[in-house]
C-alpha cells in the first residue's frame, strides 16, 4: 500500500505534469494541438483517428495523441517532450530510442505516443521548424499516385504556388513563374520507419517544406505554427487543383 507521502507525492506531480498542458491562452500549444485537428478533420485530412500535429515552444515540443479521435482532442490528451530529446533522433536508425520509450515530461495514461513523434522530431532537428503538420489528405494521395513512379511532384503557372517559402533561410515565397516541386517518398509498413527516408529526402531536397508520402498523405513543417498551415492549406489546394487538371488533361508544366 502507497504511504501518505508516496500518494501526495504522486498528486504533486500528476499536477506538475496537468500544468504543462492547461492555459487559458488559446495559443498555448496543448490549446492550438486541439483547435488545429478539430479544424484539419473538418477538412478531411485526419479521419479515422489518422494524421497529427507538433508545435515546439521553447524548450517543451507538445505532440497530439495516436488513435484518439483528432476531433475530440483535449489539452490534457497532449503529450509533452523536452526538447533535449531532439539528440536521441542521432543518424543510425538501430541506434534511435522509440517513441515509445523516451522521457516524456507527460504522458497521459492510456493513450499511446503517436507514431509520427520520429518524424516530427526530424523536422524540429534537421530544418529548424517549430510546428510540424502530417494529414492523410486524399488530394495528397491522389496527387502521389497520379505522379506514377516519380519522386518528385512538380507544378508551375499557378498562383497559389505564392503561398510557398522559397526554402529555409531564404526570403520571400516561391514567384508564379517559378516550378514548385515536393518530394515523394514511398510508404512503409510502420510509420516510424519513414524516418530515416524522410531524413534522406530533406538532404537531396534543403529547400522544401514539405514531404509526402505514397498512398499515404504529407508531412508539412515551417518556422511557426502560422506558416506550417499556410503551407499545407495552400499545398493541398494545389493537389487538388492538380487531380481536376489531370482529368481534364492539362499539364502541370510546361513540356
Amino acid at each position: 500500500m502507497a504511504t501518505q507521502e508516496q500518494s501526495a507525492n504522486g498528486t504533486k506531480a500528476d499536477a506538475d505534469a496537468d500544468a504543462l498542458v492547461l492555459s487559458n491562452d488559446p495559443f498555448h500549444p496543448a490549446n492550438h494541438i486541439c483547435t488545429l485537428c478539430a479544424h484539419f478533420y473538418n477538412l478531411g485530412w485526419v479521419t479515422g483517428t489518422g494524421g497529427g500535429t507538433s508545435i515546439r515552444r521553447g524548450d517543451k515540443i507538445y505532440l497530439a495523441p495516436s488513435g484518439v479521435q483528432k476531433e475530440l482532442i483535449k489539452p490534457t490528451d497532449i503529450f509533452v517532450l523536452p526538447s533535449e530529446c531532439l539528440n536521441l533522433q542521432i543518424a543510425d536508425p538501430a541506434k534511435r530510442v522509440s517513441h515509445h520509450d523516451m522521457p516524456y515530461l507527460r504522458r497521459p495514461k492510456n493513450l499511446t505516443p503517436s507514431a509520427c513523434t520520429p518524424l516530427f522530431m526530424t523536422s524540429f532537428r534537421k530544418r529548424d521548424a517549430n510546428c510540424c503538420i502530417h494529414t492523410h489528405s486524399e488530394w495528397a494521395v491522389l496527387a502521389t499516385l497520379l505522379c506514377g513512379s516519380a519522386k518528385v511532384f512538380e507544378i508551375e503557372e499557378i498562383e497559389q504556388i505564392k503561398g510557398i517559402p522559397k526554402g529555409p533561410g531564404k526570403d520571400g515565397n516561391l514567384g508564379y513563374f517559378d516550378r514548385l516541386r515536393v518530394p515523394i517518398i514511398e510508404n512503409t509498413a510502420k510509420e516510424e520507419d519513414l524516418t530515416q527516408y524522410l531524413e534522406q529526402c530533406m538532404e537531396e531536397f534543403p529547400d522544401t517544406f514539405a514531404v509526402l508520402v505514397r498512398r499515404h498523405g504529407i508531412y508539412v513543417w515551417g518556422k511557426d505554427v502560422a506558416q506550417a498551415k499556410t503551407i499545407c492549406e495552400s499545398l493541398d489546394w494545389l493537389f487538388k487543383l492538380a487531380v481536376e487538371m489531370k482529368k481534364l488533361g492539362l499539364p502541370w508544366t510546361k513540356q
